[in-house]
Parts: structure tokens; C-alpha cells; sequence
């Protein structure tokens, strides 16, 4: 399977903050309401819409509010028209950064994206430019509360996972994209504390910076991931 970089892992930490501050609901309900557009207001025919709706859940998401963002999606209710674009760049030392981005205005967030990379000696690229250094691959995340290494490493196998890493007080689990749901329906059925369960855009190698260059890198991914039009960020870049 892809690598993981070491922002993947500080980013699943952030995730726990962003959900203290409520602003992972903002980026949820985001995808909630423009996989409904796209692919329709039913979790059963609609794969992406049904990963969003299990990562609100997941999240305690009230239940009115999924149905308020599936129904501003399919038109049932009035709503702000998301778009997204996936943009491409660079970060100090050339990592590649990716950035998957869900917006009412394109003009305000490349603007603002363009100004956040160049404030840490980034800048965007064409399209394609860093695509090409990453592969999907399905990624769970449990809380390691969920149970004993041994225990949880033998279940994920078991369930047909490809890998499974310890980051703290999470476990991370690879999946090929086509049975990333199947997987994680499997742990959850078995009693697993389920955090999210996305497709993921993972770095077939990492680069590896020094010292003081990834504190300038973790800076600009910091501030990539605060702005709430990106959705989701990837990235190559490693601390040596």
C-alpha cells in the first residue's frame, strides 16, 4: 500500500481539536450536501453520500442536521451551491501538497489558497503536476480505546485490511478504495469505535525535509486546513 506522510497523522489529531471547536461539522456537512447533489439524497445508491452520513454519525452529529444537509443537496431545501475543485502545489523544500477543495466561490478560494501558499514559500501548480505522486486507498480510523493492539491487528486483517498502523491514541487501517465500507462495516459490527472511514489520496513515497524546513511545511498545511473551503489536504512531506 501508499505511504503515510507524517502530516496524515497530525491531521487525524487535529480532527479531535476541529471536532471541539464544531468546525469538523462545517466540513461535513460540506460534503454531505454536495455528494447529495451529485449522486442523490439515498445512502443506499449513493456510496459517497453514505461515507459522509457514517463520518457525521460517527462524529455525533445531530441527525437533523444531516437530513438539513442531504435535502439543501438534492434541492429540498434552499441552500448555498457547492462546487469542488481539486487543486495542486508546492510547499517549502518542493513537497507536493494536494488540495481537494468544496466552495460557493472559486474566485475567493484559489485567492485565498494562492496567498497562504505564497505566505510560506509555496505556490500552486497545473493541474497534474502532483496528482501523479499519490494513490487512493481506503483509511479507517478506530480509537485505540476500541481495543488491545493484538486483538484489533488480528480483527482488521481478519475484516481484509491491507495495513494497520498505531498513531497514539488512534489505529489506522488501509483498505484498497473498493472495500473500504465493506471493512469498516465489519469492525463496526464486531463493536469498533469507528472515527471515520474516508478514501484517502495517499503518497506512493515520502519526501523528507530537515528540521527547521518541516516547521515552515507543518505551518502552511496548519493554515491550508484551517481555511474551511479545503475539505482535504494530502501531502509527501517528512520529518527526517
Amino acid at each position: 500500500m501508499a505511504g503515510h506522510s507524517k502530516w496524515a497523522n497530525i491531521r487525524h489529531r487535529k480532527g479531535a481539536q476541529d471536532q471541539k471547536r464544531g468546525k469538523i461539522f462545517t466540513k461535513i456537512i460540506k460534503e454531505i450536501t454536495i455528494s447529495a447533489r451529485i449522486g442523490g439524497g439515498d445512502t443506499a445508491t449513493n456510496p459517497r453520500l453514505r461515507k459522509a452520513v457514517s463520518n457525521a454519525k460517527s462524529n455525533n452529529m445531530p441527525a437533523d442536521k444531516i437530513e438539513r444537509a442531504i435535502k439543501k443537496g438534492t434541492g429540498e431545501l434552499e441552500g448555498v451551491i457547492y462546487e469542488e475543485i481539486t487543486y495542486e502545489g508546492y510547499g517549502p523544500g518542493g513537497v507536493a501538497i494536494l488540495m481537494d477543495v468544496i466552495t460557493d466561490n472559486k474566485n475567493r478560494s484559489v485567492a485565498e489558497i494562492r496567498h497562504i501558499l505564497s505566505k510560506y514559500n509555496g505556490n500552486l501548480g497545473e493541474s497534474g503536476s502532483v496528482s501523479w505522486m499519490f494513490e487512493k486507498e481506503g483509511q479507517i480510523v478506530l480509537s485505540s480505546t476500541s481495543g488491545e493492539e493484538d486483538v484489533v491487528f488480528e480483527a482488521v486483517i481478519e475484516a481484509g485490511a491491507e495495513d494497520f498502523q498505531i498513531n497514539e491514541d488512534i489505529y489506522i487501517i488501509s483498505t484498497t478504495p473498493d472495500r473500504l465500507m465493506e471493512v469498516r462495516d465489519i469492525l463496526e459490527n464486531l463493536g469498533y469505535d469507528i472515527k471515520s472511514a474516508e478514501i484517502e489520496m495517499a503518497p506512493k513515497t515520502n519526501q523528507k525535509l530537515e528540521e527547521k524546513e518541516s516547521e515552515l511545511v507543518l505551518k502552511l498545511l496548519d493554515a491550508l486546513d484551517d481555511n474551511d473551503d479545503v475539505n482535504k489536504l494530502y501531502t509527501n512531506f517528512e520529518l527526517s
